[in-house]
Protein backbone atom coordinates (compact mmCIF):
# COMPACT_ATOMS: atom_id res chain seq x y z
CA UNK A 1 0.00 0.00 0.00
CA UNK A 2 1.42 3.38 -0.74
CA UNK A 3 0.23 6.81 1.05
CA UNK A 4 0.69 10.35 -0.07
CA UNK A 5 0.76 13.22 2.23
CA UNK A 6 0.31 17.04 2.16
CA UNK A 7 1.80 19.91 3.66
CA UNK A 8 2.15 23.33 3.26
CA UNK A 9 -1.42 24.91 2.32
CA UNK A 10 -2.88 27.75 4.05
CA UNK A 11 -4.19 31.09 3.83
CA UNK A 12 -2.00 33.77 1.76
CA UNK A 13 -2.93 37.48 0.36
CA UNK A 14 -2.96 37.46 -3.55
CA UNK A 15 0.75 37.98 -5.16
CA UNK A 16 2.17 35.59 -1.83
CA UNK A 17 3.71 32.72 -2.30
CA UNK A 18 3.13 29.04 -0.93
CA UNK A 19 5.22 25.95 -1.04
CA UNK A 20 3.28 22.36 -1.26
CA UNK A 21 4.57 19.01 -0.56
CA UNK A 22 3.79 15.61 -1.00
CA UNK A 23 5.54 12.83 0.66
CA UNK A 24 4.81 8.93 -0.54
CA UNK A 25 5.42 6.45 1.40
CA UNK A 26 5.03 2.76 1.41
CA UNK A 27 6.61 -0.56 -0.44
CA UNK A 28 7.74 2.19 -3.01
CA UNK A 29 10.71 1.30 -5.33
CA UNK A 30 10.03 3.95 -8.21
CA UNK A 31 6.99 6.27 -9.17
CA UNK A 32 6.37 7.60 -12.62
CA UNK A 33 4.35 10.62 -12.77
CA UNK A 34 3.57 12.75 -10.07
CA UNK A 35 1.03 16.00 -10.54
CA UNK A 36 -0.81 18.53 -8.63
CA UNK A 37 -4.38 18.95 -9.66
CA UNK A 38 -6.93 21.12 -7.83
CA UNK A 39 -10.84 21.44 -7.11
CA UNK A 40 -12.52 24.85 -6.53
CA UNK A 41 -15.68 24.55 -4.96
CA UNK A 42 -18.53 24.08 -8.45
CA UNK A 43 -15.92 22.90 -10.31
CA UNK A 44 -13.87 20.13 -11.77
CA UNK A 45 -10.65 18.73 -10.72
CA UNK A 46 -8.00 20.04 -13.02
CA UNK A 47 -4.24 19.22 -13.46
CA UNK A 48 -2.27 21.80 -12.22
CA UNK A 49 1.26 20.42 -12.74
CA UNK A 50 2.87 17.25 -13.64
CA UNK A 51 6.38 15.90 -13.42
CA UNK A 52 7.82 12.62 -14.60
CA UNK A 53 10.59 10.36 -13.16
CA UNK A 54 12.81 12.14 -16.03
CA UNK A 55 12.02 15.65 -14.62
CA UNK A 56 10.03 16.47 -17.92
CA UNK A 57 7.32 18.74 -16.55
CA UNK A 58 4.15 19.88 -18.16
CA UNK A 59 1.60 23.18 -16.83
CA UNK A 60 -1.86 24.34 -16.81
CA UNK A 61 -2.04 27.72 -19.01
CA UNK A 62 -3.43 29.39 -15.87
CA UNK A 63 -0.19 28.63 -13.85
CA UNK A 64 2.45 28.90 -16.46
CA UNK A 65 5.43 31.15 -15.21
CA UNK A 66 3.63 31.58 -11.69
CA UNK A 67 3.60 27.71 -10.68
CA UNK A 68 6.87 25.42 -10.26
CA UNK A 69 6.71 21.63 -9.81
CA UNK A 70 9.70 19.54 -9.32
CA UNK A 71 10.82 16.51 -6.92
CA UNK A 72 12.98 14.40 -5.25
CA UNK A 73 13.06 10.48 -6.46
CA UNK A 74 15.26 9.77 -3.22
CA UNK A 75 12.64 11.31 -1.12
CA UNK A 76 9.52 10.11 -3.08
CA UNK A 77 8.61 14.28 -2.51
CA UNK A 78 6.73 16.34 -5.30
CA UNK A 79 7.03 20.01 -4.39
CA UNK A 80 4.70 22.86 -6.02
CA UNK A 81 6.13 26.61 -5.65
CA UNK A 82 3.39 28.54 -5.96
CA UNK A 83 4.63 32.33 -6.58
CA UNK A 84 2.38 35.25 -7.47
CA UNK A 85 -1.14 33.82 -6.38
CA UNK A 86 -4.26 34.85 -7.25
CA UNK A 87 -8.36 34.27 -5.39
CA UNK A 88 -8.71 32.40 -8.21
CA UNK A 89 -6.58 29.66 -7.50
CA UNK A 90 -8.56 28.57 -4.45
CA UNK A 91 -9.16 25.52 -4.23
CA UNK A 92 -8.15 22.14 -2.57
CA UNK A 93 -4.92 20.96 -3.88
CA UNK A 94 -4.23 17.10 -4.11
CA UNK A 95 -1.28 15.22 -5.00
CA UNK A 96 -1.25 12.40 -7.61
CA UNK A 97 0.88 9.40 -8.36
CA UNK A 98 0.21 8.12 -11.60
CA UNK A 99 2.18 4.60 -11.75
CA UNK A 100 3.82 3.10 -8.70
CA UNK A 101 6.51 0.45 -9.14
CA UNK A 102 6.36 -1.72 -5.76
CA UNK A 103 9.87 -3.35 -4.06
CA UNK A 104 7.86 -6.83 -5.05
CA UNK A 105 7.91 -5.41 -8.77
CA UNK A 106 3.97 -4.75 -9.07
CA UNK A 107 2.62 -2.22 -10.82
CA UNK A 108 -0.08 0.25 -9.10
CA UNK A 109 -1.65 3.34 -10.50
CA UNK A 110 -3.62 6.21 -9.25
CA UNK A 111 -2.79 7.36 -6.00
CA UNK A 112 -4.40 9.99 -4.24
CA UNK A 113 -3.68 12.21 -1.26
CA UNK A 114 -5.83 13.39 1.01
CA UNK A 115 -5.63 17.03 0.05
CA UNK A 116 -4.49 20.73 1.13
CA UNK A 117 -6.26 23.78 1.45
CA UNK A 118 -5.25 26.94 -0.73
CA UNK A 119 -6.75 29.86 0.05
CA UNK A 120 -5.74 33.23 -1.81
CA UNK A 121 -7.41 36.50 -0.20
CA UNK A 122 -7.86 39.52 -2.33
Amino acid sequence: QVQLVESGGGLVQAGGSLRLSCAASGSIFSINAMGWYRQAPGKQRELVAAIDSGGSTKYADSVKGRFTISRDNAKNTVYLQMNSLKPEDTAVYYCNADEVVTVAGTHEYDYWGQGTQVTVSS
